[in-house]
């Protein structure tokens, strides 16, 4: 590492005390899920929990002052950097003996009734019958992606603000379509789309159609590459730091591929087929891992497909919009005939998962999910339209640009192109009359 090692360890301090805290913060949300109420503190478990909450303030407050003592020192004698090493490890040994000690002590006992044991399937309590008021209401926190939308949103207000101190102007537009899209994910995720997607396919639709496209078309609205690019410090050492990173990612050989109007679309395509007719929507039900990789999966492809037919960010090389447009069309042809299998299939997605729920009914659930099926045809057209108009609208701007470049290089070189072509006819001419 030569002279970058406190560069780097700079770096790996900060990227350390992050990962410490959100070890830290989704242990003990954890630990408060599993509690239920205060009065469970008063069981051993809870007498853990708290044993566990003060361990960790004291480990970070040792490391963080570590830190702070080491790295003004690194520098002028590497041996600091051993020791930053070694409290590192013993920092992260303490908390992981804690987390496992917790994890082996029984946590207080759940009821067994109905709508307990959907709570224990669902991981948050059972939510009332659904009603259209409820569905906009209803609100149970899922942290991940909670702390997810309030993370990006920070991080991108956090990075317009540095412009602006820096006196460089940001669209204001771009920052609220920005936080829109995190709000839009936060309501799918922990409003009434997240509570009840996982009780009734109807609303799992709606929850996916937002996750793929509403979302995504938000963000991309938002531009944060460029945002990034422009806000991010060059390293003055010559390190490479997150804005080199992050150019190139943006042109590389994987994002060329990936961002190819074909083979999003593809991506979207076979996502959608590979989800919900194999194994892997029942796992996304069943399983939380399983259903935070639906999400994740939904929002990347969702934003590369977006991103490959109106993206605004720098990248690789845009194909023409003639194609964008065709693409575009057959995927919108595809999603409706997604749609309509659902709406005219007669076979149970996932019957285990439902059953396990308490639907004894297989007419009444193969009629939601056609219902759903419906909802996914019908919800469709709406962002089809917004992405159709988008295209258009930037396919006219790029002409118009094109032309006005076109002007500027006439006026520079008294339209050498118009003479030569002109030229070129009056030859083809005196040719024919030979």
């Amino acid at each position: 590492m030569g002279g970058q090692l406190p560069t780097v360890a700079s770096r790996y301090s900060t990227l350390a005390g992050g990962c410490f805290v959100a070890v830290a913060a989704t242990g003990v949300i954890n630990a408060w899920l599993r509690l239920g109420s205060l009065n469970s503190l008063a069981t051993t478990y809870g007498t853990l929990v708290v044993g566990k909450i003060a361990a960790l303030i004291l480990l970070g407050m040792v490391g963080w002052t570590h830190r702070q003592l080491t790295l003004r020192r690194i520098g002028a004698d590497r041996r600091w950097f051993l020791r930053l090493a070694a409290m590192e490890l013993v920092v992260m040994g303490a908390t992981i003996g804690l987390a496992v000690a917790l994890s082996r002590s029984p946590s207080p006992s759940p009821g067994q009734g109905p709508a307990d044991r959907v709570s224990g399937l669902l991981g948050y309590p059972a939510p009332p019958p659904l009603t259209r008021g409820r569905y906009l209401t209803v609100f149970y926190p899922d942290l991940l992606w909670l702390v997810v939308s309030c993370g990006l949103a920070a991080v991108y207000v956090a990075g317009m603000l540095r412009l602006r101190r820096r006196g460089d102007s940001w669209l204001w537009l771009r920052t609220m379509a920005w936080i829109a899209g995190c709000a839009v994910l936060a309501f799918v995720t922990s409003g009434g789309p997240g509570v009840y997607g996982r009780l009734h396919f109807s609303t799992h639709m709606l929850q996916h159609m937002s996750l793929m496209i509403m979302v995504p078309f938000l963000w991309m609205l938002g531009a944060p590459a460029t945002l990034a690019l422009r806000a991010l410090r060059v390293p003055g050492d010559g390190s490479f730091g997150p804005r080199e990173a992050l150019l190139r990612l943006l042109h590389s050989d994987v994002l060329r591929v990936l961002s190819h109007p074909l083979v999003a679309a593809g991506l979207l395509i076979v996502s959608l087929v590979a989800f919900y007719y194999t194994w892997l929507f029942p796992s996304a039900m069943i399983t939380h891992p399983g259903h935070v990789l639906m999400t994740t999966h939904f929002l990347i492809v969702g934003y590369l497909f977006i991103w490959s037919l109106i993206g605004i960010d720098p990248g690789p090389a845009r194909s023409p919009y003639p194609l964008r447009l065709i693409v575009l069309l057959i995927t919108m042809a595809f999603h409706a005939f997604f749609g309509i299998s659902l709406m005219a299939s007669t076979t149970l997605l996932a019957p285990n998962w439902w059953h396990a729920l308490g639907g004894a009914d297989d007419a009444a659930l193969i009629a939601d999910q056609q219902a759903g099926g419906g909802i996914a045809w019908a919800a469709g057209d709406l962002p089809a339209f917004l992405l159709v108009v988008a295209l258009l609208v930037s396919w006219f701007h790029s002409d118009q640009r094109e032309a006005r470049r076109l002007d500027r290089q006439a006026d520079r070189d008294g339209d050498a192109e118009l003479r030569r072509y002109n030229e070129k006819l009056a030859e083809l001419s005196r040719r024919d009359r030979h």
